[in-house]
C-alpha cells in the first residue's frame, strides 16, 4: 500500500483549470501538500497551475507511480494499459460510472479489474474520495474547501470510509468542528480491488493511527477482517451501513455492496472487541474521545462534578442506564472538599459545587475538587461539567494528569455559546481532554471505552 501513501510520483488524469470541474480540486489539493514530481493529464492545456500538462498518459516523458483519476469511466481500461508502459502501481479512481450503475458499469468495472491484475496495477475505488495523510499533507482527493490546509491537523485518528461525498462530508465536518487530528482518511467507494481487510491490516501497523474509524456497507473478506480486529490493541469502532432491507437495497445501488446479515455481523463485532456505533456523530465523537483517552487504571466508579444538582442527578441516571455505577467517594475524599464548601452545605456525590463556587470561585473550587477526586481510590473516572464563558484552561489543567497519569478517564461537557464557546472547547481538546456537546454521548463514550478496555484486559 505504500505507492498509495507516499508515492514518488503522481499523475492526475484528468486535471482542469477550471475552478468549476472536479479536476481543478484534484490537481490544486495535490499541489497543496505532496513534494514529489506531478504530472497533469488533459490535451487542453500545456500547463496548469505550474503543472506541466500532456494530452494522454503515453506522452509523459518520464515512468511515474500512482495516477489520480477522474475521467468518464469509459476510458479506464486504456488507462491503465498506458499506465502500465509508465511503470504505474496503483490507480485511484474517483469518478463513478462502474458497478454502482448497473450491469454495464459492473462488466466495465470487472474487465478493468482483471486487466489490472495482469499488468500487477493496484485500483483504490472507483467512486471514492480518495485517500488524506495528515502529516505527509497528502490530499489526493476531489475535496472542494479552501480551508482544509488551515483545518487538517495531524493526529493519531485514521478512517476507512466507503463513501466518497460521505466521506468528503464526513472529514470537512470532522475538521471545522475540531477535536481530531488525522493520520489517514482512505474513502474506497466500490472497492474493486483494494478493499477495507487490506486497509485495516495497514492502518494496524501504521505507527501513527491509534484509533481507527470505519464506515462500511459490506465486508469482502469477514473472516480476515474479524481475525485483524481480534488482533489488535487499537480501537475500532465502525459504523455498519445496510442494516435494514431498505438499507441494504440502497447499499447496493450505492457502491454494488451486499451487505449481509448484520445480526450475525454484530456477534462477530461485539466478539472481536469492534466498537459498533449507530450514527455519523457518533462516530466522530467515539474517534475523538479514543483519540484522547489511553488508560485506565482501575474499575471502580465515576465520580461527577456539577454546577448544577439537576445535572448531577440526570447524569447519574445515564450513568446507570449505561450499566456505569457512580463512585461512593471515600470519607477522607469528602472530608477534604469541606475546604471549598460553604459551612451551611455538606459535600455529596454527585459534586454540586455551585454554592462553593460562589464562596471561593471558580479556580480554587475545581482544582482543588479535581485533585481530591484524582487521589480517591474509588474513582475510576470523571464526568466534570463546565462553564466555558466563566472559567480558564488553567482552573481544571488537572484533568490532563487526572487521565494521563493516574489512568482515570475524563469527560467533559461544556455550557456557553459564541466565541468563548468554540475557544475554550479547542483548548480543552488541545490538551487532551474530549468534550462532548451531549452529556449523554460522554456517557456512551465511556461506558464504549471501559468496555474496550476489559475486553483487552481479559485477553492479557
Amino acid at each position: 500500500m505504500d505507492f498509495f501513501f507516499d508515492p514518488e510520483s503522481i499523475a492526475v488524469i484528468g486535471a482542469s483549470a477550471d475552478p468549476s470541474k472536479v479536476g481543478y480540486y484534484i490537481l490544486r489539493n495535490a499541489v497543496g501538500g505532496f513534494k514529489g514530481k506531478i504530472y497533469a493529464v488533459n490535451p487542453r492545456y500545456d500547463s496548469i497551475m505550474d503543472v506541466p500538462c500532456y494530452p494522454d498518459v503515453s506522452s509523459i516523458p518520464e515512468p511515474f507511480e500512482m495516477a489520480l483519476y477522474f475521467i468518464p469511466a469509459r476510458f479506464l481500461p486504456d488507462t491503465i494499459r498506458a499506465c502500465a508502459k509508465k511503470g504505474v502501481k496503483g490507480i485511484i479512481i474517483e469518478s463513478a460510472g462502474f458497478a454502482e450503475v448497473g450491469d454495464e458499469g459492473k462488466q466495465l468495472q470487472e474487465e478493468s479489474v482483471q486487466l489490472a491484475r495482469e499488468h500487477n496495477i493496484r485500483l483504490w475505488g472507483p467512486n471514492c474520495m480518495g485517500l488524506i495523510d495528515g502529516y505527509k499533507r497528502h490530499v489526493f482527493s476531489f475535496l472542494m474547501s479552501d480551508q482544509v490546509w488551515d483545518l487538517l491537523k495531524p493526529g493519531n485518528a485514521s478512517f476507512i470510509v466507503q463513501s466518497g461525498m460521505l466521506s468528503a462530508g464526513f472529514l470537512l465536518m470532522m475538521l471545522e468542528r475540531g477535536g481530531i487530528g488525522i493520520s489517514k482518511m482512505c474513502s474506497i467507494g466500490n472497492k474493486c480491488d483494494v478493499q477495507e481487510t487490506e486497509l485495516l491490516e495497514y492502518l494496524i501497523h501504521d505507527e501513527s493511527t491509534g484509533v481507527i474509524g470505519m464506515y462500511i456497507e459490506s465486508i469482502v473478506d469477514p473472516k480476515g477482517f474479524m481475525e485483524l480486529a481480534r488482533s489488535t490493541r487499537k480501537p475500532i469502532v465502525l459504523l455498519k451501513g445496510g442494516q435494514s432491507p431498505a438499507g441494504a437495497k440502497a447499499a447496493a445501488s450505492h457502491t454494488a455492496s451486499m451487505a449481509g446479515n448484520h445480526e450475525i455481523l454484530r456477534h462477530a463485532f461485539r466478539q472481536c472487541g469492534i466498537i459498533e456505533v449507530s450514527d455519523v456523530n457518533e462516530l466522530m465523537d467515539f474517534v475523538r474521545g479514543f483519540s484522547k483517552t489511553q488508560l485506565l487504571s482501575h474499575d471502580a466508579g465515576t465520580a461527577i462534578v456539577s454546577f448544577s444538582g439537576a445535572g448531577g442527578i440526570i447524569t447519574s441516571d445515564m450513568l446507570y442506564k449505561k450499566g456505569l455505577p457512580v463512585a461512593e467517594l471515600t470519607d477522607e475524599s469528602l472530608k477534604a472538599l469541606e475546604e471549598v464548601f460553604p459551612e451551611w452545605m455538606a459535600p455529596s456525590h454527585p459534586v454540586d459545587i455551585w454554592p462553593a463556587i460562589e464562596k471561593f470561585g471558580y479556580e480554587k473550587v475545581y482544582s482543588r475538587t479535581i485533585e481530591i477526586l484524582k487521589n480517591d481510590p474509588n474513582v475510576d473516572s470523571l464526568i466534570v461539567h463546565l462553564f466555558a464563558s466563566r472559567m480558564k484552561l488553567e482552573h481544571i489543567i488537572d484533568l490532563v494528569s487526572m487521565k494521563d497519569v493516574h489512568g482515570k478517564p475524563v469527560i467533559a461537557w461544556i455550557t456557553g455559546n459564541g466565541e468563548k464557546l468554540h475557544t475554550f472547547k479547542r483548548e480543552l481538546e488541545d490538551v487532551g481532554i474530549p468534550v462532548f456537546e451531549e452529556m449523554t454521548r460522554g456517557v456512551d463514550f465511556l461506558a464504549a471505552y471501559k468496555k474496550f478496555y476489559f475486553y483487552q484486559a481479559s485477553r492479557g
